[in-house]
């Protein structure tokens, strides 16, 4: 799928006020990795994540992405927004959509359309390329995705399932560590036609997509705003994403007729080390530049590939004209590559 019209105007990133070290989380199930001889330090080893961020109880996900949200229509004097999205993994509730409440928290006008668009952790990339074949399409001319996630009631119910079970076995703690890695934050993109912005908006070149929907229950996820839960099987989800990335790299490789030489960065998504080493090394994109986020922050969700790019913007090092090739991957799975020009 390609793109001729639709630009990244802005990106904004908001951070949670509350972080915890893997080593403070390992230190609050101490007893239970004492019982099964398992040793502090796991964590943060296997999967290079040094400490990752939550908002206080209580905070929904509409509040996190109405603050990142507010900071860009501060600052770029567009009139009407056309389309909202809200593409988190958290929800205020199962309905209506979060997007409503956003809506109303912005004052959005009545002719703003708004829904929910729901992936697992590739929301905002997709996002991204159906709010682009709109505006191609010429049905909207400005778009704005927002995603708030917050791993505060995540972690706290995995803290609790693991300390109130005294007979939990390794394997089934191991089906719970995934819940361990997961971070905190908001982001606010707005898209526009081109003919509404400078030369220096960045363009939405292209993206493909794959999807493996027998896969689906390699990780899954469930609960309220207040208490969420999640078991993954962190090893079979690793391979069979793999293959799927591999596959997915090859047919954007095909779409776009670029070559790896023409990327001047490869940003994954950001689930740990062993991930990273492993895609990095089977798309061949080792010697590409890429920027982390995932030790200082954890796996933010659908958050996370927009949180990364930010960051690396916000070092300096990434330039005008720079060719940026996003990777998300989401259980289910389905797999996503986006390319921008910056």
């Amino acid at each position: 799928m390609k793109f001729n019209n639709t630009v990244l105007l802005d990106l904004e990133c908001v951070l949670p006020p509350h972080f915890i070290s893997s080593e403070e989380l390992e230190e609050s199930i101490a007893s239970t990795y004492q019982r099964l001889k398992v040793s502090v330090g796991r964590l943060e080893l296997f999967t290079g994540i040094k400490k990752r961020g939550y908002w206080p109880v209580g905070t929904r996900p509409s509040e996190i992405a109405t603050l990142a949200a507010k900071k860009i229509l501060s600052r770029t004097g567009l009139g009407a927004i056309d389309l909202l999205i809200n593409a988190s993994v958290c929800r205020d509730q199962l309905e209506p959509s979060t997007a409503m409440n956003i809506h109303g928290r912005l004052g959005l006008e009545q002719t703003c359309m708004a829904f929910d668009l729901s992936n697992a952790c590739l929301g905002v990339i997709n996002a991204i390329s159906v709010a682009g074949q709109m505006i191609e399409a010429g049905a909207i001319k400005t778009a704005l995705i927002v995603s708030g996630e917050n791993s505060g009631p995540l972690l706290s119910e995995t803290t609790r399932q693991i300390n109130e079970n005294p007979h939990l076995t390794k394997d089934q703690l191991k089906g719970l560590m995934a819940n361990l890695t997961i971070g905190s934050a908001g982001v606010a993109i707005l898209l526009t036609h081109k003919d509404l912005a400078p030369d220096s908006a960045h363009l939405i070149k292209s993206s493909v997509t794959l999807t493996e929907g027998r896969f689906a229950h390699l990780c899954q996820g469930d609960g309220t705003p207040e208490s969420l839960s999640m078991r993954t099987d962190s090893e079979a989800l690793l391979v069979a994403g793999s293959e799927l990335a591999a596959k997915t790299f090859q047919h954007f490789l095909r779409e776009t007729g670029l070559e790896r030489k023409d990327l001047n960065w490869a940003l994954g998504h950001q689930v740990g080390v062993a991930h990273e080493e492993k895609i990095m090394t089977l798309l061949e994109l080792k010697s590409t530049d890429t920027h982390r986020t995932y030790p200082h922050f954890g796996n933010t969700g659908s958050v996370a590939l927009p949180l990364t790019l930010w960051d690396l913007q916000q070092t300096g090092r990434l330039k005008h004209g720079d060719r940026c090739c996003l990777l998300g991957i989401g259980s289910g799975l389905s797999c996503s590559f986006l390319e921008v020009i910056w």
